[in-house]
């Protein structure tokens, strides 16, 4: 039976086990397609990174001896749809069974299962092989339970793999969690150490994108890019931040520089989205290096790491699979206005902004806290339309792919959902950011400040949004307190705050 296997391009997993059975009369079919370029304007460093990745990924196959039709951008049979490149593979190849891995998008899982319909052959779907828990584990964890929340859920994981526990079952250290000791601010020390690392010229897959047509924006090194695209330059960054930054990636997680773009981050997020890494491997690596280096490196390095990957990583994708297809649509706080233009230029005279995005679009890269605290705290308060905070965030960061994405957005930042994954609403005032940044120390706007011409738009903003959405808000218990401060102001300052707001919000790109 002459078997046509279809690979994506987040689906480059070289332990998948379809590699270990097959024959002869298999064919693989990788494919760059404008449908996946154009369904949201994305970072020309993402675009390149998948292209890169599927590149090479058939390069390993092919010497491997496995048989692989690779369609690029320009080639003369892409119809750079991916029904009717199957379609038409499957005539001419004359295909007898096709087999597709289980997508991670829901659109593209809508996509298969209704081209193997059409399709007059039989067809059957695989696991990826690579998430630690099902489409449907989440779901069926929470099945009766009053709230869907990650703590729980990351303890489930944590007992169910056995990772960071003892032989008694407790947790490692005693504690499940330790978020607050990953609360520091970096203040220039300890010094980071910057990756020398790999740089390759990918100025050739650079070019078949622009004479492709393909609308992209943010910037490139074409000559020096950086981002790990092949297993075996993933696991040089895995190796090195085990050596390098592990020791104070929990210490500084949530701290933000203007001048350190990724601090004490792994940058593996796109090793793993894209498959290329399996989470497990990598939380192994990070517990054993640990292991070996316990009076180094504290445990609170270590298991705030995991939490991002067995937590956090795991509960995102089911919650995504949970509610969709109306978790799309979700914006219960009703958002309607437009994303400021400066998202996509940086030009802001808000220090926080500009760097944050201006680093978004130097690297298709910001980590999480910049991502929420930062970007989405203003959006948010700001009162955008999640759509298009949504397509913001899915087409600027590299590791950006929709079943981590949305629920990230419409879910953690903008609370879109009204509640379902996070607690309360993640907003707040200036005085957070300069807790945790050193944003506000080289920024024209005053921390401090309320109202006036100098005052931290945040500042003014965040009691605008509390006061707004108070009715909204008051049945959630972990905004009492913040709602109970808003009532104490005079309504008088109340109002000079909100004034102060409306001409924020009238013209964000005046800020």
């Amino acid at each position: 039976m002459k078997t046509l296997r279809l690979i994506l391009g987040d689906q480059l997993n070289h332990k998948h086990s379809w590699y270990r059975n097959d024959d002869d009369d298999t064919l693989y079919f990788i494919a760059e397609m404008r449908q996946e370029t154009d369904y949201v304007k994305h970072h020309i460093q993402k675009v390149v990174a998948f292209f890169e990745a599927m590149e090479a990924f058939v390069a390993w196959l092919r010497d491997k001896g496995k048989k692989v039709v690779y369609y690029k951008l320009d080639g003369r049979n892409n119809t750079q749809k991916l029904g009717t490149n199957i379609a038409a593979l499957v005539k001419e190849r004359g295909i007898e069974k096709f087999e597709y891995q289980l997508p991670d998008e829901y659109r593209l899982d809508q996509q298969l299962r209704q081209l193997a319909d059409d399709l007059s052959i039989p067809s059957e779907a695989f696991d990826t092989e690579h998430f630690l828990t099902t489409r449907n584990e989440l779901a069926e964890f929470f099945e009766g339970k009053k709230s869907l929340l990650m703590e729980s859920f990351y303890r489930h994981m944590r007992r169910k793999h056995n990772v960071l526990m003892t032989k008694n079952g407790k947790p490692e250290g005693g504690k499940w969690n330790f978020d607050l000791s990953n609360r520091n601010k970096w203040k220039g020390q300890p010094q980071i150490p910057h990756e020398k690392g790999f740089r390759k010229d990918v100025r050739k897959t650079v070019k078949r994108i622009e004479d492709a047509g393909v609308k992209t924006f943010g910037n490139i090194d074409s000559q020096n890019f950086s981002w790990p695209t092949t297993r075996a330059d993933c696991l040089k960054v895995l190796r090195y931040f085990c050596d390098h930054l592990l020791v104070h990636f929990g210490d500084y997680q949530d701290a933000m520089d203007p001048e350190q773009v990724y601090l004490f981050h792994s940058r593996l997020s796109f090793a793993m989205n894209s498959k290329l890494l399996h989470p497990m491997e990598v939380i192994r690596a990070v517990i054993h290096h640990w292991e070996s280096n316990k009076s180094a490196i504290s445990l609170n390095e270590v298991e705030g790491f995991v939490r991002q990957i067995l937590g956090w990583r795991e509960y995102m994708r089911g919650i995504y699979w949970k509610e969709m297809p109306g978790y799309a649509r979700c914006n219960r706080l009703d958002n309607q206005k437009d994303l400021p233009d400066f998202y996509w230029t940086a030009e802001t005279d808000m220090n926080c902004l500009h760097h944050a995005i201006r680093n978004s679009l130097d690297h298709a890269y910001a980590h999480h806290i910049q991502r929420l605290m930062i970007t989405g705290n203003f959006a948010l308060l700001l009162g955008v339309h999640p759509d298009q905070v949504d397509a913001w965030y899915l087409g600027i960061y590299i590791d950006a792919i929709e079943w981590v994405e949305m629920p990230n957005t419409r879910g953690m930042s903008q609370f879109a959902d009204g509640g379902l994954v996070a607690t309360k609403p993640y907003v707040s005032s200036g005085s957070y950011i300069h807790k945790m940044s050193n944003y506000c120390e080289g920024c024209r706007y005053n921390v401090k400040g309320k109202t006036g011409e100098d005052a931290c738009p945040f500042n003014s903003l965040y009691w605008n949004f509390l006061a707004e959405k108070r009715e909204f808000l008051e049945a959630n218990q972990r905004m009492a307190m913040m709602l109970s401060t808003l009532g104490r102001i005079e309504e008088r300052d109340l109002e000079k705050l909100r004034e102060r707001a409306r001409q924020v919000i009238r013209s964000p790109q005046d800020y």
